[in-house]
């Protein structure tokens, strides 16, 4: 570790010393530049936090960036060579969605289509090939919630990171059980609070209706009601192709790791079959940086305009400070203090006047964001338990330090050439 020379040491010290000296002209300083600092910590802060928070939920609605995505169209044949390709693998999820109806058998669902539960998407169609769509055959009310359920072959977290929320994830290590086990999501769970449904579902194509088991419920980013089940508990209600069955108005999708072999295996299989396929991989950071970087910079702009006006605060109170001590520096010049050791006492002053504003401003920014966590966390949930990125703290330092360096350069000169003679004439 490199020490100071002997120069930079005096420099620092008689800067302490000046700054401790003159207490209110620091304290002037610093509320000017407070505000340009603060500035700073927090477009960068709010910036980092937005991108985490927008990069989160892009996670779990499309998957980490890196993921392929196999949409598959949903035929018998497609669905066996999917499920037999993938079987015991887990680097590959394949995922099977239908509608499925939760409560009173033979009642029209509360939200017809699987719509939001704030929503009213209107009622059910049926659509012919080359023909119009017509209502579909009205059934009375009832308590019954409609959701897309999608069946699992293997754990879907390592493509999408679901948040948990309450009870417990589904296990694919253990034996299937008789009664399918769910995981909903958010707006699911709002139906279920609000509506008292037995525990009956309705999948079309099965024999029978089963009785599932909510087990947890995860935020997967979604806006519509869904439910997660593992495929092998519910193929022994209803066999895959049942669920492939092209008029149930379902999708299949097949996540993937980036370097499987998997893909061109299975795409061989399925293009053999004649079923076509679409491969895309997940990009989502890149596409949605240049955005963010944007909106950085913009707001970078307009702080960095509020830091010119206290950097001018700065240069004001240095400029006089330096017109009061005229007669010291000229004496320190008149014993033979280098001219380049009274330009850095100057500099010290105002290097730690930018230091200790940068300090405050994190300090406050700090305490802020865990007032707002605590005040507001609990309605909105990216707010929980937030904590301060301290890439908006590094900001806030060197945006202390450039302020200290611009405010005390033309004060640092103009004390540097001060002629000795000047101490002559007081």
């Amino acid at each position: 570790m490199r020490r100071l020379s002997g120069r930079g040491r005096s420099a620092l010290i008689i800067g302490v010393q000046g700054i401790r000296a003159r207490k209110l002209r620091t304290l002037l300083s610093m509320v000017s530049l407070f505000l340009g600092v603060l500035a700073v910590v927090v477009v960068q802060a709010g910036a980092s936090i937005a991108e985490r928070a927008l990069f989160a939920d892009v996670e779990l609605s499309q998957g980490i960036d890196g993921t392929k995505v196999m949409e598959v169209p949903m035929q018998p044949q497609a669905a066996e060579i999917v499920l037999g390709t993938v079987r015991g693998r887990s680097d590959v999820t394949a995922m099977l969605s239908v509608a499925a109806i939760i409560g009173e058998p033979g009642v029209a669902p509360v939200n017809e289509g699987g719509s939001p539960f704030d929503e009213d998407w209107g009622p059910s169609q049926v659509c012919y090939p080359d023909q119009p769509c017509e209502p579909a055959e009205a059934a009375p009310p009832g308590q019954a919630i409609q959701v897309q359920l999608t069946a699992m072959t293997a754990d879907i977290r390592p493509f999408r990171p679901f948040r948990p929320k309450s009870g417990e994830w589904l296990d694919f290590s253990t034996v299937p059980a008789m009664a399918p086990r769910l995981v909903i999501n958010l707006e699911a769970a709002k139906g279920f609070s609000r509506y008292k449904v037995p525990a009956e579902m309705r999948v079309g194509g099965a024999a029978v209706n089963v009785t599932p088991q909510v087990v947890g419920v995860v935020d997967d980013g979604g806006y519509e009601p869904r439910a997660y089940v593992r495929l092998d508990e519910l193929s022994t209600w209803l066999p895959p192709a049942g669920l492939a069955d092209p008029n149930s108005g379902g999708g299949m999708q097949v996540l993937l790791a980036g370097s499987t072999p998997v893909e061109q295996v299975l795409t061989t299989k399925l293009r053999g079959a004649g079923a076509e396929v679409y491969v895309s991989t997940v990009d989502s950071r890149e596409q949605g940086q240049n955005e963010i970087r944007l909106l950085r910079l913009v707001f970078l702009a307009m702080a960095g305009l509020v830091l010119l006006i206290g950097v001018a605060g700065i240069l004001n109170v240095g400029l006089a400070t330096v017109g009061e001590r005229i007669e010291e520096f000229a004496l320190r010049r008149a014993v033979g203090t280098p001219r380049s050791l009274l330009a850095g006492i100057v500099l010290a002053e105002t290097l730690l006047t930018g230091l200790l504003t940068a300090a405050a401003a994190i300090g406050v920014s700090v305490v802020g964001l865990k007032a707002i966590s605590a005040l507001v966390g609990e309605s909105e949930p990216f707010l929980r338990d937030l904590q301060f990125p301290w890439d908006a703290g590094v900001a806030g330092i060197i945006a202390g330090l450039i302020a200290g360096i611009l405010g005390g350069f033309v004060p640092a000169l103009r004390a540097a050439r001060i002629p000795i003679a000047t101490v002559m004439r007081a």
